[in-house]
């Protein structure tokens, strides 16, 4: 073994070490690895760089945008709303789910299908004082098996297509994936369905099924008296003065026929000025005691003025990737700069009863905000919420599904027809949609996933270091000595699982990058077709279904589903098993050796 080689698989080693460990981001780690073989001249200077204008980075980043056109004009949203109409069955409710996020999954961003249908699921559940977790880790599998169908389905599919080129023949094409995706797409929604739903934890919510949030029996009106030494302060005053004590939601003030939702904090306070606050009865009795605040005369009748159509309550989920995440509700300033209340928030199923300003949101946390219809819908997207499904609330715009969908369908026809490459033909349907104001050019930058698109432009020069020093031939040579003896389904399926079992630890497009070098070379060392080993490295790639840290789809359900980490093996397990054993035959039949 050479020098150039041992300190490719020492850099690849320590890598992978990082990607395990999760202490480092994935894109931070990558661009060490670039800089390591760079630095030891393994990657010539004036190359280090050019992964950020590779085909596959490009195409990743118009699929992105295509997608997040898509959320905006409400083609997801369309079809996750008729889901509202399920029956109570499990089984039918597992069936409805997965078949559409499979779907769907198949031709935009997995993790943007998933995220749409999150909140439909969790809804579902609650409807029947159930927990979601029989429904959420299912739907986050099924999103992955969706995505092994097209090209553009997930980002290992992108990949692999351009390694194709490097062993003579052209990239492979939108539909090439669709057999073998098909398939393990179809057996695998299968077993979803009829068994593997019921091999998730039944972790039941506490209580007696109530709603999550009860906020009517913590809406409470209290009265300024004319004595009251906060007559003629504001209410950023009152507020401050019992923070340390109590937990407190202005949602408005009534003022003589006069009413103002969702008041400023500088709203000055004045004799006999009624409001209207959200706290338990703890927090209630110390404002009172404190500040000398009274409770108003018939309540319940003032309240009401609350609920009016100028005001409404919604519960919402935080997406991936929201500006919220890691902050709370008084560091973000929900209600001065967005007109939002927060009222309340879930986590794995309950309320959380701690002070919301010592909340820290994670994805997939459920929060009860008050604001405007109109607040809400503008709001909404900057934050990286959706709206739980029985509210009412669209974020999308329906008068522009149609266009939407058919911007989305001629570049998706222009790629599969040879017309224009995938690249180009993405990103004009991105511009187009832009040009048609489905979306704007910070959301368009704001949908593409930068650690990604930096982690795959730093690793494909790595990649192809380890194919340069030799180092991916080497490993080849080693493997065809380990199965010497075995049949090509034998060979096929271990390079499967064992791609399969990288991606459940490290990036799944970094899996891909790392193991699609090896199969070229295995190929070339049995003079074969390099398609079925690339293809069945692209399924490897994307099928991580034994731990939450593989896939962005299986660590978004773990919060809301209550998982924990040993989990996702239950089902997960014989899921890749059955892949496995279902890819591996279509492989061989369509991609013969």
């Amino acid at each position: 073994m050479t020098f150039p080689q041992l300190f490719v698989f020492g850099v690849l080693a320590a890598t992978l070490a990082l990607f395990v460990w999760n202490r480092w981001r994935h894109d931070v780690v990558a661009l060490l690895a670039l800089l390591a073989v760079t630095v030891a001249g393994l990657v010539p200077a004036g190359e280090a760089f050019l992964g950020f204008g590779h085909p596959a980075v490009v195409t990743v980043a118009a699929v992105l945008v295509l997608s997040r056109g898509l959320f905006n004009a409400g083609v997801v949203d369309t079809i996750a709303r008729q889901l509202t109409r399920a029956g109570a069955r499990p089984t039918v409710q597992v069936a409805m789910l997965t078949g559409i996020v499979a779907l769907t999954s198949g031709f935009m961003n997995n993790v943007g299908a998933l995220t749409l249908l999150m909140p439909v699921a969790v809804w579902m559940a609650r409807q029947k004082a159930q927990s979601p977790s029989p429904l959420l880790m299912p739907l986050a599998f099924a999103s992955l098996l969706g995505g092994t169908m097209t090209l553009i389905g997930t980002p290992p599919n992108i990949i692999i297509a351009t390694f194709r080129a490097q062993s003579g023949a052209p990239p492979f094409a939108m539909f090439d994936f669709l057999p073998a995706g098909a398939g393990i797409t179809l057996v695998g929604v299968l077993f979803i369905i009829l068994a593997g739903w019921r091999l998730t934890p039944q972790r039941r919510v506490p209580g007696d099924g109530e709603e999550w949030f009860r906020i009517s029996e913590y809406i409470t009106e209290v009265r300024v008296p004319e004595e009251s030494a906060f007559a003629g302060r504001t209410l950023h005053d009152l507020l401050a003065a019992v923070e340390e004590e109590a937990e407190i939601v202005a949602m408005g003030v009534v003022r003589g026929e006069r009413r103002m939702e969702l008041p400023s904090t500088y709203e000055v306070l004045r004799p006999g000025d009624i409001l209207v606050i959200e706290a338990d009865s703890d927090s209630l009795k110390a404002l009172l005691d404190l500040t000398g605040l009274t409770l108003a005369e018939a309540p319940e009748a003032n309240a009401a003025r609350f609920s009016t159509r100028e005001m409404t309550m919604a519960e919402v989920v935080v997406a991936p990737r929201s500006p919220m995440l890691g902050r709370s509700p008084i560091g973000l300033n929900l209600r001065e700069r967005y007109g939002i209340n927060v009222l309340a928030v879930a986590r794995l199923g309950q309320r959380l009863r701690e002070r919301l300003r010592r909340v820290r949101f994670v994805a997939g946390d459920v929060l009860l905000v008050q604001a405007s219809a109109e607040t809400l819908q503008a709001a909404l997207p900057e934050l990286g919420c959706l709206p739980l499904a029985e509210r009412g609330l669209r974020i999308g715009r329906p008068r522009k599904v149609v266009l939407a969908t058919v911007i989305f369908s001629v570049a998706i026809m222009a790629a599969a027809s040879g017309l224009l490459a995938p690249a180009p033909a993405l990103v004009c349907g991105a511009l187009a949609m832009l040009g048609a104001g489905l979306l704007s050019p910070s959301e368009a930058y704001d949908a593409i996933d930068w650690p990604v698109v930096v982690l795959l432009a730093a690793l494909l020069p790595v990649s192809g270091a380890l194919e340069r020093t030799g180092g991916a031939q080497l490993i080849a040579t080693g493997l065809l000595e380990i199965t010497r003896t075995a049949s090509p389904a034998v060979m096929l399926a271990i390079l499967l699982g064992a791609t399969m079992l990288l991606s459940n630890v490290v990036n799944n497009a970094a899996a891909a990058m790392l193991v699609a070098p090896i199969a070229l070379q295995l190929a070339a060392a049995l003079q074969a077709s390099a398609d079925p080993l690339l293809m069945a490295v692209a399924v490897g790639a994307s099928c991580t279904f034994l731990t939450p840290i593989g896939h962005q789809s299986n660590a978004l359900v773990m919060a809301p589903g209550g998982y924990r980490f040993g989990d996702y093996w239950r089902m997960g397990a014989p899921l890749s098993l059955l892949v496995v054993a279902t890819a591996v035959p279509i492989l061989l039949w369509v991609w013969p050796l």
